[in-house]
């Protein structure tokens, strides 16, 4: 296999033996040609990259100002491409192998109150300039703070899961596992209401010719679904109109407010790795720093022996 064929065949790889999700193929592609061009301006080559090439490339990414997540990345997405030339045969060695990563500061997850959610779920009811579109934006904000859903898994979710006034939700998450979350009663009030509205609407498309949707948010775009990309807008405008900072609120902080909200009120960790889809529970231990941090914010504002 030639060298400049290595990217399209390390993403076919993930694609079919680790169930990789198209945005994240899509960002290896993307880290992966950044780095070749890189190469190529030094007169090196993928088959020929030593230690040093890949040492260097990082530095000029600093040099460059991209933030330390970015250089994480852009470094795994080079390790895996050498693992599997490696495996492969490509390569008796992996120049990459030894490489440390930048080191990403830990960052709390910014998150939302309960009023604040509870205002941006009572605006999105009135965000749209149709009946159809009010009722889609509720049915969206409720399930997507009910359940805790990353925003793929919101716009992609398919019809099927939502028939038969169901308690739990089937989500299918990255690599293709699926996990079930529980329904709030008003999100199945949302939900049930959407999906009469929707198949009203999929009845009217059906007569005029047009092939039927397996979306529960279906669109008339190339991707058949409504996209992130316009959720993210849509979210913004919701909450510019909850009168909450559109700089604080996206579709990954109410899936942070789920979290959250359930560990103030007392879920178990582990049940709240289930419900996120989180494949280790460090990863969702994260929000107990966050309950910390209030806990610290609430004793500093309101003790009086803190005061001054």
């Amino acid at each position: 296999m030639n060298a400049a064929h290595w990217i399209g065949g390390f993403l076919e790889a993930q694609a079919a033996e680790r169930g990789a999700a198209d945005n994240t193929t899509a960002a290896y592609a993307r880290d992966l040609a950044d780095f070749t061009r890189w190469l190529t301006a030094r007169g090196a080559g993928l088959d020929t990259a030593q230690r040093a090439d890949v040492e260097d490339y990082l530095v000029t990414c600093e040099a460059e100002g991209l933030a330390i997540s970015t250089r994480a990345r852009r470094l795994s997405s080079i390790k895996q491409l050498y693992r599997f030339a490696f495996e492969e045969g490509l390569r008796s060695d992996n120049p990459a192998v030894q490489i440390s990563g930048p080191g990403k500061p830990k960052r709390l997850p910014k998150t939302l109150s309960v009023e604040e959610v509870d205002r941006l779920i009572e605006a999105a009811a009135s965000q749209g300039r149709t009946e159809d579109d009010r009722l889609r934006n509720a049915c969206l904000m409720q399930l997507l703070y009910a359940t805790g859903m990353r925003v793929t898994e919101l716009v992609t979710l398919p019809v099927s899961a939502a028939r038969g006034d169901p308690r739990m939700l089937l989500i299918r998450g990255k690599g293709g596992k699926e996990r079930m979350v529980p329904l709030s009663p008003p999100a199945r009030v949302a939900l049930a209401t959407w999906l009469t509205r929707r198949d009203e609407q999929e009845a009217v498309a059906h007569a005029a010719g047009k092939p039927a949707s397996v979306h529960l948010f279906p669109s008339r775009g190339k991707a058949g679904h409504l996209t992130r990309h316009a959720f993210y807008l849509l979210i913004k405008e919701i909450a510019v109109s909850a009168g909450v900072s559109p700089g604080k609120v996206t579709p990954h902080t109410l899936r942070h407010a789920f979290a959250t909200h359930l560990l103030q009120n007392g879920a178990d960790l582990r049940a709240i790795q289930t419900f996120l889809g989180h494949a280790d529970v460090a990863t969702t231990e994260i929000y107990t720093h966050v309950l910390e941090e209030r806990l610290k914010e609430l004793v500093l504002d309101h003790h009086p022996l803190a005061r001054g």
